[in-house]
Protein backbone atom coordinates (compact mmCIF):
# COMPACT_ATOMS: atom_id res chain seq x y z
CA UNK A 1 0.00 0.00 0.00
CA UNK A 2 1.10 3.54 -0.72
CA UNK A 3 2.38 5.29 2.38
CA UNK A 4 0.25 8.11 3.73
CA UNK A 5 1.68 11.61 3.46
CA UNK A 6 2.62 12.91 6.89
CA UNK A 7 1.24 16.46 7.09
CA UNK A 8 2.16 18.82 9.90
CA UNK A 9 -0.66 21.30 10.57
CA UNK A 10 0.61 24.39 12.43
CA UNK A 11 -1.87 26.57 14.34
CA UNK A 12 -2.14 29.14 17.12
CA UNK A 13 0.77 31.55 17.11
CA UNK A 14 1.88 34.89 18.53
CA UNK A 15 -0.91 36.95 17.02
CA UNK A 16 -4.15 38.72 17.79
CA UNK A 17 -5.70 36.15 15.44
CA UNK A 18 -4.60 33.19 17.58
CA UNK A 19 -8.13 32.03 18.39
CA UNK A 20 -9.29 32.21 14.76
CA UNK A 21 -6.28 30.11 13.77
CA UNK A 22 -7.42 27.35 16.14
CA UNK A 23 -10.89 27.29 14.59
CA UNK A 24 -9.46 27.23 11.06
CA UNK A 25 -6.98 24.45 11.88
CA UNK A 26 -9.61 22.27 13.50
CA UNK A 27 -11.76 22.62 10.38
CA UNK A 28 -8.83 21.76 8.07
CA UNK A 29 -7.84 18.68 10.08
CA UNK A 30 -11.43 17.40 10.22
CA UNK A 31 -11.75 17.73 6.43
CA UNK A 32 -8.46 16.02 5.54
CA UNK A 33 -8.79 12.53 4.07
CA UNK A 34 -7.48 10.19 6.78
CA UNK A 35 -6.86 7.49 4.16
CA UNK A 36 -4.37 9.79 2.41
CA UNK A 37 -2.81 11.76 5.23
CA UNK A 38 -1.30 11.16 8.63
CA UNK A 39 -1.92 14.40 10.49
CA UNK A 40 0.66 15.77 12.91
CA UNK A 41 -0.90 18.68 14.88
CA UNK A 42 1.61 21.39 15.85
CA UNK A 43 0.47 24.16 18.17
CA UNK A 44 2.19 27.45 18.92
CA UNK A 45 1.32 29.22 22.16
CA UNK A 46 0.71 32.95 22.42
CA UNK A 47 4.21 33.37 23.77
CA UNK A 48 5.73 31.41 20.89
CA UNK A 49 6.34 27.94 22.39
CA UNK A 50 5.86 25.03 19.99
CA UNK A 51 3.82 22.01 21.14
CA UNK A 52 3.52 18.76 19.23
CA UNK A 53 3.26 15.62 21.32
CA UNK A 54 -0.05 14.55 22.87
CA UNK A 55 -2.90 16.94 22.03
CA UNK A 56 -1.61 20.46 21.26
CA UNK A 57 -5.09 21.65 20.26
CA UNK A 58 -6.40 20.72 23.71
CA UNK A 59 -3.42 22.43 25.31
CA UNK A 60 -4.11 25.69 23.46
CA UNK A 61 -7.91 25.72 23.68
CA UNK A 62 -8.20 24.52 27.26
CA UNK A 63 -5.00 25.87 28.75
CA UNK A 64 -4.04 22.32 29.70
CA UNK A 65 -0.23 22.44 29.70
CA UNK A 66 -0.03 18.70 30.46
CA UNK A 67 -1.93 17.83 27.26
CA UNK A 68 1.10 18.41 25.05
CA UNK A 69 4.85 18.76 25.22
CA UNK A 70 7.43 21.20 23.83
CA UNK A 71 8.78 20.68 20.34
CA UNK A 72 10.90 22.41 17.71
CA UNK A 73 11.60 22.35 14.00
CA UNK A 74 15.25 22.71 13.06
CA UNK A 75 16.32 24.89 10.16
CA UNK A 76 18.36 22.01 8.79
CA UNK A 77 17.29 20.32 5.52
CA UNK A 78 19.14 17.13 6.44
CA UNK A 79 16.74 16.69 9.39
CA UNK A 80 13.24 17.23 8.04
CA UNK A 81 11.76 16.20 11.36
CA UNK A 82 9.82 17.65 14.21
CA UNK A 83 11.84 17.30 17.39
CA UNK A 84 10.53 16.59 20.88
CA UNK A 85 12.24 18.73 23.52
CA UNK A 86 12.89 17.50 27.04
CA UNK A 87 14.41 19.41 29.93
CA UNK A 88 17.47 17.75 31.44
CA UNK A 89 19.73 19.04 34.16
CA UNK A 90 21.51 22.03 32.62
CA UNK A 91 20.57 20.82 29.12
CA UNK A 92 17.75 20.59 26.61
CA UNK A 93 17.52 17.23 24.86
CA UNK A 94 15.97 16.90 21.39
CA UNK A 95 14.69 13.58 20.06
CA UNK A 96 13.01 12.85 16.73
CA UNK A 97 9.22 12.98 16.99
CA UNK A 98 8.04 12.79 13.38
CA UNK A 99 9.47 13.11 9.87
CA UNK A 100 7.26 15.52 7.90
CA UNK A 101 6.46 15.31 4.17
CA UNK A 102 4.65 18.64 3.97
CA UNK A 103 3.43 21.35 6.32
CA UNK A 104 0.09 23.16 6.22
CA UNK A 105 0.50 26.43 8.15
CA UNK A 106 -2.90 27.61 9.39
CA UNK A 107 -1.51 30.71 11.09
CA UNK A 108 -3.15 34.10 10.74
CA UNK A 109 -1.34 37.39 11.33
CA UNK A 110 2.22 38.15 12.50
CA UNK A 111 4.70 35.34 13.22
CA UNK A 112 2.89 32.99 10.87
CA UNK A 113 1.35 34.68 7.84
CA UNK A 114 4.09 37.29 7.40
CA UNK A 115 6.96 35.17 6.09
CA UNK A 116 8.59 34.32 9.42
CA UNK A 117 7.42 30.72 9.67
CA UNK A 118 7.82 30.37 5.90
CA UNK A 119 11.48 31.32 6.29
CA UNK A 120 11.98 28.57 8.87
CA UNK A 121 10.31 26.03 6.58
CA UNK A 122 12.56 27.12 3.70
CA UNK A 123 15.62 26.55 5.89
CA UNK A 124 14.26 23.18 6.98
CA UNK A 125 13.69 22.18 3.35
CA UNK A 126 10.10 21.04 3.93
CA UNK A 127 7.34 21.66 1.35
CA UNK A 128 4.60 23.89 2.75
CA UNK A 129 1.18 25.08 1.68
CA UNK A 130 0.78 28.69 0.63
CA UNK A 131 2.85 31.73 -0.24
CA UNK A 132 6.60 31.95 0.16
CA UNK A 133 8.58 34.37 2.29
CA UNK A 134 8.36 37.39 -0.01
CA UNK A 135 4.70 37.05 -0.96
CA UNK A 136 3.73 36.41 2.66
CA UNK A 137 5.51 39.57 3.80
CA UNK A 138 4.02 41.68 1.00
CA UNK A 139 0.52 40.37 1.62
CA UNK A 140 0.75 41.05 5.34
CA UNK A 141 2.08 44.62 5.21
CA UNK A 142 -0.91 46.60 3.92
CA UNK A 143 1.10 49.76 3.23
CA UNK A 144 3.75 48.06 1.09
CA UNK A 145 1.07 45.93 -0.57
CA UNK A 146 -0.85 49.04 -1.66
CA UNK A 147 2.33 50.65 -3.00
CA UNK A 148 3.04 47.51 -5.04
CA UNK A 149 -0.52 47.40 -6.39
CA UNK A 150 -0.19 51.02 -7.54
CA UNK A 151 3.10 50.17 -9.25
CA UNK A 152 1.27 47.43 -11.18
CA UNK A 153 -1.58 49.73 -12.15
CA UNK A 154 -4.14 48.16 -9.83
CA UNK A 155 -6.67 50.46 -8.11
CA UNK A 156 -6.33 51.00 -4.35
CA UNK A 157 -8.07 53.33 -1.89
CA UNK A 158 -6.12 56.49 -1.01
CA UNK A 159 -4.27 56.14 2.30
CA UNK A 160 -1.48 57.43 4.53
CA UNK A 161 0.87 55.40 6.71
CA UNK A 162 1.93 56.70 10.13
CA UNK A 163 4.53 55.29 12.49
CA UNK A 164 3.41 54.66 16.06
CA UNK A 165 6.32 56.75 17.37
CA UNK A 166 5.22 59.65 15.18
CA UNK A 167 1.66 59.41 16.54
CA UNK A 168 2.87 59.29 20.14
CA UNK A 169 5.34 62.14 19.64
CA UNK A 170 3.09 64.60 17.77
CA UNK A 171 -0.60 63.64 17.92
CA UNK A 172 -1.87 67.10 17.02
CA UNK A 173 0.36 67.30 13.97
CA UNK A 174 -0.70 63.84 12.82
CA UNK A 175 -4.40 64.63 13.23
CA UNK A 176 -4.02 67.90 11.32
CA UNK A 177 -2.20 66.22 8.43
CA UNK A 178 -4.87 63.51 8.15
CA UNK A 179 -7.73 66.01 8.26
CA UNK A 180 -6.02 68.12 5.59
CA UNK A 181 -5.97 65.10 3.28
CA UNK A 182 -9.24 63.27 3.99
CA UNK A 183 -12.82 64.09 4.86
CA UNK A 184 -14.51 61.96 7.49
CA UNK A 185 -15.22 59.09 7.76
CA UNK A 186 -11.87 57.30 7.56
CA UNK A 187 -10.67 53.88 8.57
CA UNK A 188 -7.71 53.25 10.88
CA UNK A 189 -5.98 49.88 11.07
CA UNK A 190 -2.70 48.19 11.99
CA UNK A 191 -0.61 47.69 8.86
CA UNK A 192 0.30 44.10 9.79
CA UNK A 193 -2.75 42.22 11.03
CA UNK A 194 -5.94 40.62 9.73
CA UNK A 195 -9.43 39.51 10.77
CA UNK A 196 -10.24 43.22 11.25
CA UNK A 197 -8.40 43.21 14.58
CA UNK A 198 -7.63 46.81 15.57
CA UNK A 199 -9.72 48.29 12.71
CA UNK A 200 -11.97 51.30 13.42
CA UNK A 201 -14.30 53.48 11.35
CA UNK A 202 -13.81 57.07 12.49
CA UNK A 203 -16.47 59.76 11.96
CA UNK A 204 -14.78 62.68 13.73
CA UNK A 205 -11.56 63.77 15.42
CA UNK A 206 -12.36 62.02 18.69
CA UNK A 207 -13.04 58.79 16.81
CA UNK A 208 -9.82 59.21 14.83
CA UNK A 209 -7.79 59.59 18.02
CA UNK A 210 -9.40 56.49 19.49
CA UNK A 211 -8.89 54.55 16.26
CA UNK A 212 -5.19 55.40 16.03
CA UNK A 213 -4.71 54.43 19.66
CA UNK A 214 -6.45 51.12 19.04
CA UNK A 215 -4.37 50.36 15.93
CA UNK A 216 -1.18 51.31 17.79
CA UNK A 217 -1.84 48.49 20.29
CA UNK A 218 -1.03 45.94 17.60
CA UNK A 219 1.60 47.41 15.27
CA UNK A 220 4.27 50.09 14.84
CA UNK A 221 2.82 51.01 11.43
CA UNK A 222 -0.68 52.51 11.31
CA UNK A 223 -2.82 52.96 8.22
CA UNK A 224 -5.46 55.63 7.67
CA UNK A 225 -7.68 55.07 4.63
CA UNK A 226 -10.34 57.14 2.93
CA UNK A 227 -13.73 55.48 3.36
CA UNK A 228 -15.32 54.25 0.13
CA UNK A 229 -18.89 55.60 -0.06
CA UNK A 230 -21.59 52.94 0.38
CA UNK A 231 -18.89 50.29 0.02
CA UNK A 232 -19.78 46.74 -0.98
CA UNK A 233 -17.32 44.02 0.06
CA UNK A 234 -16.49 41.59 -2.75
CA UNK A 235 -14.14 38.62 -2.26
CA UNK A 236 -12.50 36.17 -4.64
CA UNK A 237 -10.49 33.02 -3.88
CA UNK A 238 -7.33 32.34 -5.89
CA UNK A 239 -5.64 28.93 -6.25
CA UNK A 240 -2.42 27.90 -7.98
CA UNK A 241 1.28 28.51 -8.44
CA UNK A 242 2.49 29.85 -11.78
CA UNK A 243 -0.93 29.54 -13.44
CA UNK A 244 -3.45 30.63 -10.79
CA UNK A 245 -7.20 30.51 -11.23
CA UNK A 246 -9.89 32.62 -9.57
CA UNK A 247 -13.18 31.45 -8.10
CA UNK A 248 -16.57 32.98 -8.51
CA UNK A 249 -16.78 36.20 -6.48
CA UNK A 250 -18.87 36.47 -3.33
CA UNK A 251 -20.28 39.45 -1.47
CA UNK A 252 -20.37 40.02 2.27
CA UNK A 253 -23.29 41.86 3.86
CA UNK A 254 -21.82 42.77 7.26
CA UNK A 255 -23.97 42.63 10.36
CA UNK A 256 -22.44 45.91 11.56
CA UNK A 257 -21.38 49.22 10.05
CA UNK A 258 -18.39 47.48 8.51
CA UNK A 259 -17.00 43.94 8.44
CA UNK A 260 -15.45 44.09 11.90
CA UNK A 261 -14.04 41.25 14.01
CA UNK A 262 -17.40 41.00 15.78
CA UNK A 263 -19.28 40.89 12.46
CA UNK A 264 -16.95 38.17 11.17
CA UNK A 265 -16.80 35.82 14.13
CA UNK A 266 -19.11 36.74 17.01
CA UNK A 267 -22.51 37.74 15.62
CA UNK A 268 -24.76 34.71 15.25
CA UNK A 269 -28.25 33.76 14.13
CA UNK A 270 -30.29 36.57 12.65
CA UNK A 271 -27.55 39.05 13.61
CA UNK A 272 -24.87 37.19 11.65
CA UNK A 273 -23.23 38.65 8.55
CA UNK A 274 -24.56 37.29 5.25
CA UNK A 275 -22.48 35.71 2.49
CA UNK A 276 -23.90 36.00 -1.02
CA UNK A 277 -22.37 33.42 -3.37
CA UNK A 278 -22.11 34.23 -6.20
CA UNK A 279 -22.03 37.99 -5.69
CA UNK A 280 -25.00 39.77 -7.29
CA UNK A 281 -22.90 41.75 -9.78
CA UNK A 282 -22.88 41.94 -13.57
CA UNK A 283 -20.99 39.39 -15.72
CA UNK A 284 -18.65 42.19 -16.81
CA UNK A 285 -17.82 43.14 -13.23
CA UNK A 286 -17.44 39.47 -12.28
CA UNK A 287 -14.83 39.05 -15.01
CA UNK A 288 -13.07 42.25 -13.93
CA UNK A 289 -12.89 41.20 -10.27
CA UNK A 290 -11.49 37.78 -11.17
CA UNK A 291 -8.91 39.32 -13.50
CA UNK A 292 -7.72 41.82 -10.88
CA UNK A 293 -7.52 39.07 -8.25
CA UNK A 294 -5.17 37.01 -10.42
CA UNK A 295 -3.10 40.09 -11.35
CA UNK A 296 -2.66 41.04 -7.69
CA UNK A 297 -1.75 37.42 -6.85
CA UNK A 298 0.90 37.33 -9.55
CA UNK A 299 2.21 40.79 -8.65
CA UNK A 300 3.41 39.56 -5.25
CA UNK A 301 4.52 36.18 -6.67
CA UNK A 302 1.98 34.37 -4.53
CA UNK A 303 1.67 30.59 -4.48
CA UNK A 304 -0.82 28.02 -3.28
CA UNK A 305 -3.70 30.17 -2.18
CA UNK A 306 -4.95 33.64 -1.30
CA UNK A 307 -8.22 35.47 -0.89
CA UNK A 308 -8.49 38.80 -2.69
CA UNK A 309 -10.72 41.36 -0.97
CA UNK A 310 -12.24 44.25 -2.95
CA UNK A 311 -14.26 47.35 -2.15
CA UNK A 312 -16.91 48.40 -4.65
CA UNK A 313 -18.31 51.92 -4.35
CA UNK A 314 -22.08 51.85 -4.21
CA UNK A 315 -22.25 55.41 -5.54
CA UNK A 316 -19.56 55.62 -8.26
CA UNK A 317 -19.14 51.94 -9.19
CA UNK A 318 -15.36 52.22 -8.71
CA UNK A 319 -13.58 49.00 -7.73
CA UNK A 320 -10.54 48.85 -5.42
CA UNK A 321 -8.37 45.96 -4.30
CA UNK A 322 -8.17 46.17 -0.53
CA UNK A 323 -6.10 43.18 0.62
CA UNK A 324 -4.65 39.84 -0.39
CA UNK A 325 -4.84 37.31 2.45
CA UNK A 326 -2.19 34.64 1.90
CA UNK A 327 -3.53 32.37 4.66
CA UNK A 328 -7.27 33.07 4.52
CA UNK A 329 -9.73 31.83 7.09
CA UNK A 330 -10.53 28.12 6.81
CA UNK A 331 -13.44 27.85 9.22
CA UNK A 332 -16.64 26.14 8.15
CA UNK A 333 -18.15 29.55 7.31
CA UNK A 334 -15.05 31.13 5.76
CA UNK A 335 -15.30 32.64 2.28
CA UNK A 336 -12.19 30.96 0.83
CA UNK A 337 -13.44 27.34 0.89
CA UNK A 338 -17.07 28.34 0.35
CA UNK A 339 -16.22 30.22 -2.85
CA UNK A 340 -14.31 27.22 -4.20
CA UNK A 341 -17.15 24.91 -3.27
CA UNK A 342 -19.50 27.14 -5.29
CA UNK A 343 -16.95 27.06 -8.12
CA UNK A 344 -16.85 23.25 -8.22
CA UNK A 345 -14.04 22.33 -5.80
CA UNK A 346 -15.34 20.81 -2.53
CA UNK A 347 -13.42 21.33 0.72
CA UNK A 348 -11.55 17.95 0.87
CA UNK A 349 -10.49 18.26 -2.78
CA UNK A 350 -9.33 21.83 -2.14
CA UNK A 351 -7.04 20.59 0.63
CA UNK A 352 -5.69 17.90 -1.71
CA UNK A 353 -4.92 20.51 -4.36
CA UNK A 354 -3.17 22.80 -1.89
CA UNK A 355 -0.93 19.98 -0.70
CA UNK A 356 -0.16 19.01 -4.30
CA UNK A 357 0.71 22.64 -5.11
CA UNK A 358 3.03 22.79 -2.09
CA UNK A 359 4.95 19.73 -3.25
CA UNK A 360 5.01 20.96 -6.87
CA UNK A 361 6.47 24.31 -5.84
CA UNK A 362 9.06 22.68 -3.59
CA UNK A 363 10.17 20.36 -6.39
CA UNK A 364 10.50 23.32 -8.74
CA UNK A 365 12.71 25.12 -6.20
CA UNK A 366 14.86 22.03 -5.83
CA UNK A 367 15.77 22.35 -9.52
CA UNK A 368 17.68 25.58 -8.80
CA UNK A 369 21.41 25.16 -8.34
CA UNK A 370 22.95 26.44 -5.13
CA UNK A 371 26.58 26.34 -6.26
CA UNK A 372 28.08 28.57 -8.92
CA UNK A 373 29.89 26.74 -11.71
CA UNK A 374 31.30 28.92 -14.51
CA UNK A 375 30.69 27.56 -18.00
CA UNK A 376 34.43 27.15 -18.47
CA UNK A 377 34.54 24.65 -15.62
CA UNK A 378 31.37 22.82 -16.63
CA UNK A 379 32.62 22.17 -20.18
CA UNK A 380 36.07 20.87 -19.16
Amino acid sequence: MKRKLRVGVIFGGRSGEHEISLISARSVMEAMDKDKYEIVPIGITKDGRWLASGDPMKALTGGDNAASGPAALLGDPSRRALMRLEERERALEATRLAELDVIFPVLHGPYGEDGTVQGLLELAGIPYVGAGVTASSLGMDKAIFKDLMRAHGLPVVDYVMIKRREWERDPEGVLASIEARFDYPVFTKPANLGSSVGVSKCHDRAGLMAGLNEAARYDRKLLVERAVPAAREIEVSVLGNDDPIASLPGEIIPSREFYSYEAKYLDEGERASKLLIPAPISPELTARVRELAVRAYQAIDCAGMARADFLLSGTTGELYINELNTIPGFTAISMYPKLWEASGIPYPELIDRLIELAIERHQDKERSETSYRPDSLVTR
